[in-house]
């Protein structure tokens, strides 16, 4: 069975606004594309960890830059696809990254991945945005507004990165917002506007 790997951070491991549990599995937008891809033979890999960076060791949660966990993927079997989508924690505002230093990021986590996987069989995600009070006391005082206008740059750095790489591209930005409850992870109808935007670009990219 061809295997699809989703490698992120908190969006992609399902957390619920506010809480620190994960959406139930069909709720996710990993699930939902478990559901629509599985009878067409392929498997998702879920690989979503809370607070991963690309590159980056943030020293409140040290150990989860994503770019340390990419060559497990190496001797997969029937590695098909990967979808990346890291950055939102590298906006945080104890790291002090520019826009330009996150892309770089990410441009290294591709490079990592293309060891051994082709180029356009990456999608790369530019994250959701950071609602304008992220860093409130109430929701997450680890950004600030610094690190809301750095999140509404890497659309543009990563699609140039994607094209310089020769990946996929999609803006998660485009097809979904960050719940109001804290600003930074996905509502319920926002797993289903990433599911079906996902969907639809590996489909016309011929990778489904």
């Amino acid at each position: 069975m061809k295997q699809i790997l989703a490698f992120g951070d908190s969006n992609t491991w399902g957390l619920i606004p506010g809480a620190i549990d994960r959406y139930p599995e069909y709720t996710r937008w990993t699930g939902i594309l478990r559901r629509i891809v599985t009878p067409k033979g392929y498997r998702i890999l879920e690989d979503g960890v809370v607070g991963r960076t690309t590159v980056f060791e943030d020293p409140a949660r040290p150990f989860r830059k994503g770019i340390d966990s990419i060559a497990h993927y190496r001797s997969t079997e029937d590695l098909h696809t990967v979808i990346l989508m890291l950055g939102t924690n590298d906006c945080k505002k104890a790291l002090r990254n520019t826009p330009e230093q996150i892309g770089g990021g990410i441009e290294q986590c591709i490079s990592r991945f293309e060891e051994f996987i082709p180029p356009e069989k990456i999608l790369v995600l530019s994250p959701i945005l950071l609602g304008e009070n992220v860093w409130r006391p109430d929701k997450d005082p680890a950004f600030d507004r610094q690190s809301v206008e750095t999140s509404a740059a890497l659309k543009e750095i990563y699609r140039a990165v994607a094209a310089k790489k020769g990946c996929l591209f999609l803006a998660a930005s485009d097809y979904t917002a960050p719940s109001p409850v804290d600003e930074e992870h996905l509502s319920v109808e926002g797993h289903v506007h990433l599911a079906s935007a996902i969907l639809k670009k590996l489909t016309e990219a011929g990778l489904l």
